[in-house]
């Protein structure tokens, strides 16, 4: 375990972060600018991105493993979307601002930094946990994430059906549909998509920067709930997750994936939504920022205790 690895993979993410910040600076993206540039994040190059993730994953796991690798993410979710009702609760959020804690909770970079930090860090094996975490987070995302986010300003105006058929949730499930059966896709293809998933990191992470620089970062710092957040969900909680499944006798790979998956910081998706929709994403931005730059420390510090 190289701490340096997981030290660069780091900074790489927070010196996108700050080109987003520049060019917001700069006047390059502005407010109508990104919010386009939300729309083909969200509906273009994320799926993708959970495709590209099985396609070049050169995963060794069986057929057994994936089914272990669902369960656990379908436990994980399950106590993530009862967090997501009682943190937000703990923390004493104002009851219009519940559901972005809610989102904060459910919702965290387990794509966008939580793969390639699991790709520089942990064995091989491990990123079959991350995927199935990563597809899981897609299903529910674009189904009860879009639910949470809407609350009651947008209720009955969206057909169920139709927000459950978008492009995130199609290609989620063509992603397992792809490793179970083990298809191959044409180069042709297999290259467009993993290149189109590859512009996600850089566009989600400049989106980003570009709504850190519009937060009052300072008065972040300051949120005392930000913080509460911090210690419940991101050190807590996955110390609490290990110690379980240390204590049911899985393995080291699954246990590491999913401390990993419990440790990142909230995500970028559910802001990009919400910008997407009008929303004030000042909330949202606010604590991405305040815990994408915690978790330097704080999963350098968990994965290095656990592995």
């Amino acid at each position: 375990m190289s701490l340096s690895v997981l030290l660069q993979q780091m900074g790489v993410i927070l010196i996108l972060v700050s080109i987003g910040v520049m060019l917001q600076r700069k006047d390059v993206i502005d407010t109508k600018t990104s919010k386009k540039l939300s729309a083909i994040v969200v509906d273009v190059c994320n799926p993708a991105l959970i495709m590209a993730s099985i396609l070049s994953g050169g995963l060794t796991a069986t057929h057994e493993d994936l089914l272990v690798a669902v369960a656990l993410g379908a436990g994980f979710y399950g106590l993530l979307v009862l967090l997501g009702f009682v943190l937000p609760r703990i923390l004493r959020a104002a009851p219009d601002n519940r559901r972005f804690y809610n989102l904060m909770t459910v919702y965290t970079n387990c794509g966008f930094l939580g793969i390639p930090v699991a790709r520089a860090i942990l064995p091989a094996n491990a990123i079959l946990y991350v995927i199935v975490i990563n597809v899981f987070y897609s299903l529910l995302f674009y189904t009860h994430g879009m639910i949470i986010l809407s609350g009651k300003k947008n209720s009955g105006k969206t057909s169920p059906i139709k927000s459950i058929l978008n492009p995130g949730t199609v290609m989620a499930v063509l992603s397992l549909v792809v490793f179970w059966f083990g298809i191959t896709l044409p180069p042709l293809l297999a290259n467009t998509i993993e290149y189109v998933g590859n512009a996600t990191i850089f566009l989600s992470m400049t989106l980003l920067g570009v709504n850190i620089a519009r937060s009052r970062l300072l008065e972040s710092i300051k949120d005392l709930r930000i913080w509460g957040y911090i210690l419940l969900r991101m050190i807590l909680l996955p110390v609490a997750i290990v110690y379980v499944m240390c204590a049911l006798s899985f393995d080291q790979i699954p246990t590491l994936a999913m401390c990993l998956m419990a440790a990142v910081p909230v995500g970028n998706l559910p802001m990009i939504q919400a910008e997407k929709t009008g929303q004030d994403t000042r909330i949202l931005s606010s604590a991405i920022a305040v815990t994408t730059a915690v978790s330097l420390v704080t999963i350098t510090v968990l994965i290095s205790v656990f592995a």
